[in-house]
């Protein structure tokens, strides 16, 4: 899943899948071929036709959108030596801990991440209910192992030696509630989860998806450089949501093949502050003004468009954790050594005068690899005003997630 993330599966219909993985990687649009006769032990129960096939394209992008994509990063001849084939023997090995497994978008993230065939442990954490929803996940016939860790005496066990720490915990959004007022509730459990991940595994990769993504994100800053193991490259707030809907909602208004819509999202991750760029739509299309206006308002709106319709019964679990499972893959896989992952993340960055900012960025094995700043030159002139105003809403949630955990500390 790179560029902005992407798995698919296919299997076919007949033939038992047998017990040896033979299979080729080709860099370029990490494409995994699985030969039918020898592959997938793990997955003895799927059965196949002709073949099983596992494509990763750079992030949930089809073929053609990757290659454009990627054209605009790689040079020449990097991209002919990508055209060889690799023979390589993939292995789930990476720890991935959940911390508020139990709840509506921890569930079918969790599951999602049980799919990954990267992953060897699966560690699920929450205040109650989550023992259920381990013993449920542990019944699919995926490799990794599942182990639920309830409440704050069991929260060190489950982060120890963990890779990647997703945290959705938090309150979700309800009719007439903004993201501001989320804030109290959730930017304290945010402190605590992101405390214990500093004294646990202060190396990990770290996705935060509690709202309010543009404060919270700072927060965990601030707490991890209080704990002294704050590395800007492994903390990320995960904006994929926004790209996702961008991508779905563009691929609908212009008939286009969905896998493969680009739209790169920059800002932050609320209202104003989330901007798609659909000037750099991949592949290119044309827009009219109208067509720009109302597809960025909708975007930015996406989140209280779930919520209205659901009328109380909860705000955008699944496509949120379906966002979440992609930019874990994607993370899953430039730790495991992929050079071709890309997606849009709100990270530390100095692309503009804020100190976070979310935009395209390069993924490996340390974390940010490198911020695709290009894609913010050369903006319309809507894209370039709607840029400059929601630069100080931005600003004003990033200080005031700073403002909290400085509080805290003299409280404390």
């Amino acid at each position: 899943m790179a560029a902005t993330s992407a798995t698919t599966f296919s299997v076919g219909s007949t033939a038992s899948a047998g017990s040896k993985i033979g299979h080729v990687i080709q860099s370029k649009a990490f494409s995994i071929k699985f030969n039918p006769k020898n592959h997938l032990r793990s997955f003895s129960g799927l059965k196949a036709a002709n073949s099983v096939s596992c494509e990763s394209e750079s992030s949930f992008l089809g073929s053609e959108s990757s290659k454009a994509l990627k054209s605009s990063y790689v040079t020449k001849a990097q991209k002919e030596s990508q055209r060889s084939y690799t023979s390589v023997q993939p292995q789930a090995s990476y720890k991935v801990a959940i911390l508020g497994a139990s709840g509506g978008i921890g569930q079918p993230l969790a599951l999602l991440v049980k799919m990954s065939p990267l992953v060897s442990a699966l560690n699920l954490y929450d205040i109650a209910n989550v023992n259920g929803v381990a013993a449920d996940l542990s019944h699919c016939n995926t490799p990794s192992q599942v182990t639920a860790f309830t409440g704050a005496s069991e929260l060190a066990n489950c982060l120890k030696d963990v890779n990647v720490v997703v945290i959705p915990a938090g309150v979700p959004r309800k009719p007439g509630m903004t993201r501001d007022d989320l804030f109290n509730i959730n930017a304290n459990i945010v402190k605590t989860l992101v405390e214990a991940v500093a004294d646990n595994c202060p190396d990990a990769f770290i996705h935060i998806i509690s709202n309010p993504v543009n404060s919270t994100v700072p927060i965990a800053a601030e707490v991890l450089k209080k704990k002294g193991v704050y590395d800007p490259k492994k903390l990320f707030g995960v904006t994929t949501l926004d790209v996702v809907r961008a991508n779905t909602f563009v691929a609908q208004k212009k008939n286009l093949k969905l896998i493969d819509v680009d739209v790169p999202v920059i800002g932050g991750h609320a209202g104003i502050t989330i901007l798609p760029l659909l000037s750099k739509t991949k592949p290119s299309v044309s827009f009219t003004d109208e067509e720009v206006e109302k597809l960025t308002v909708r975007i930015q709106n996406a989140g209280t468009e779930v919520v209205e319709a659901k009328a109380g019964a909860g705000s955008a679990t699944l496509s949120m954790a379906y966002a979440a499972a992609r930019f874990v893959e994607s993370s899953l896989r430039a730790l495991d050594g992929d050079s071709d992952v890309y997606e849009c993340s709100y990270i530390q960055s100095d692309v503009t005068e804020l100190p976070f900012f979310a935009s395209r960025i390069k993924l490996g094995k340390n974390g940010v690899e490198a911020v695709i700043s290009s894609e913010l030159e050369g903006l319309t002139e809507y894209e370039q005003k709607a840029l400059e105003a929601l630069k100080p809403e931005l600003k004003a949630s990033i200080e005031k997630g700073v403002a909290f955990v400085q509080k805290e500390s003299v409280t404390a």
